[in-house]
């Protein structure tokens, strides 16, 4: 059978399981409202939390910058790639987060792989949460460590597994600082504890925290007050703060270490100098004001709390994070159409993204929604969820 008929079978299943989504082609930039096929629709799947992505700011910076340094950066950080404002912006991150240093990476994808394949060698271990990201999973994979993975968020497997381990020469606990399909947020000071009781490394993936959580958007760590407690942060520039890249944040001999090592760090071109300059502007917003992050929380608190009056289970959400727990694959996929129909767009998730009984429409507050936004959603909501015997 020739490789195309086994992906042409593979799709088909999908297609069978209700799990088949094509890609959807937005004829708008990504905002409150979006355009799709001629028909606006308000957007309740956006990662563009505080709505950075059009602030005249963060667009006047990379205009300038694209006048200076042209488009692309032309090659890797390690050979003619690295510009002073790549520079400015790595130290403007780290006395953002409180560390000695920063190294960007492209994406949060590829700064988890390239930090957790650098870090980690055959005789260490590495001790994740069931639910972390993808990219955290990934990252994992691609080192010769020992892996043990502990039940979302209970602490005494987390405890069980740091006490198994005592043999290995590190062990780094690695967790997300909040929790991309359930909106809930990572015990962060009970992991601390453990990991200063047994002498291991605290990880903490901030990629739906940043710009969210903590004084200014600070993230986790600040959320808890834990500044000098957590080993490595890992950050995304790609949503709350509305660019694009990732990055790590921590020592300073962590930071050479991943210059040396990180393989997406050394082979891959630098971020262009534009999307520095706006990720510069969109650090310099949130020092200079919390009012964005004010808003995006009483949004989102107020948001959940008539979902919950409604009926629907909206699981363990406590961050503008908010699913809709639906359960099966193709039921979650018609709920999510049907919202569409009338006028929501809130993209349907499933397996294996989650758990196959676990289908649920994952709804995310922003910012830029008003309160006119919201109220036409949970209109919509209400009657699509009655329809589907959801409430």
């Amino acid at each position: 059978m020739n490789y195309l008929d086994y992906l042409a079978k593979d799709l088909e299943l999908l297609k069978m399981e209700g799990r088949f989504r094509p890609i959807t082609v937005w004829e708008s930039g990504s905002d409150s409202w979006m355009k799709l096929n001629g028909r606006r629709l308000l957007q309740m799947s956006s990662n563009n939390y505080l709505g950075l992505t059009n602030h005249p700011k963060l667009k006047e910076a990379a205009m300038k910058a694209i006048e200076e340094y042209g488009v692309g950066s032309g090659s890797v950080r390690t050979i003619t790639g690295t510009f002073h404002i790549h520079d400015e912006l790595e130290r403007e991150l780290a006395e953002f987060k409180g560390t000695e240093a920063a190294l960007v990476f492209q994406s949060g994808f590829t700064t988890n792989q390239g930090v957790l394949s650098s870090i980690l060698g055959p005789d260490d271990v590495v001790i994740s949460d069931e639910l972390n990201h993808a990219s955290i999973i990934d990252g994992i994979k691609l080192t010769k460590a020992s892996r043990s993975i502990f039940a979302h968020k209970d602490m005494d497997q987390l405890e069980k597994a740091l006490k198994d381990s005592q043999s290995h020469r590190t062990r780094v606990i690695a967790t997300d600082g909040v929790f991309s399909m359930d909106g809930d947020i990572a015990p962060l000071p009970d992991i601390v504890n453990l990991a200063e009781k047994y002498d291991a490394i605290v990880y903490v993936d901030d990629a739906h925290a940043s710009g969210v959580l903590g004084k200014n958007g600070k993230g986790s760590t600040d959320h808890f007050s834990l500044h000098g407690r957590v080993h490595i942060q890992i950050g995304t520039l790609s949503k709350a703060i509305g660019c694009v890249g990732g990055y790590a944040a921590g020592a300073q001999v962590l930071k050479e270490h991943l210059i040396h090592k990180a393989r997406p760090f050394l082979f891959s071109t630098s971020p262009t100098p534009s999307v520095a300059a706006a990720c510069l502007a969109a650090i310099s917003i949130l020092q200079e004001s919390s009012d964005l992050i004010a808003k995006l929380w009483d949004n989102a608190n107020g948001f959940r709390t008539e979902l919950k009056r409604l009926g629907f289970d909206t699981g363990a959400s406590e961050t503008p994070i908010i699913p809709i727990i639906i359960g099966d694959p193709a039921k979650t996929m018609r709920f999510s159409d049907r919202l569409q129909q009338e006028g929501v767009f809130a993209q349907g998730i499933v397996y294996p993204t989650v758990a196959m009984d676990k289908g649920r429409v994952r709804l995310i507050v922003t910012a830029r929604h008003t309160k006119e936004d919201l109220s036409f959603a949970l209109d919509c909501l209400q009657k699509v969820g009655r329809e589907f015997g959801l409430i």
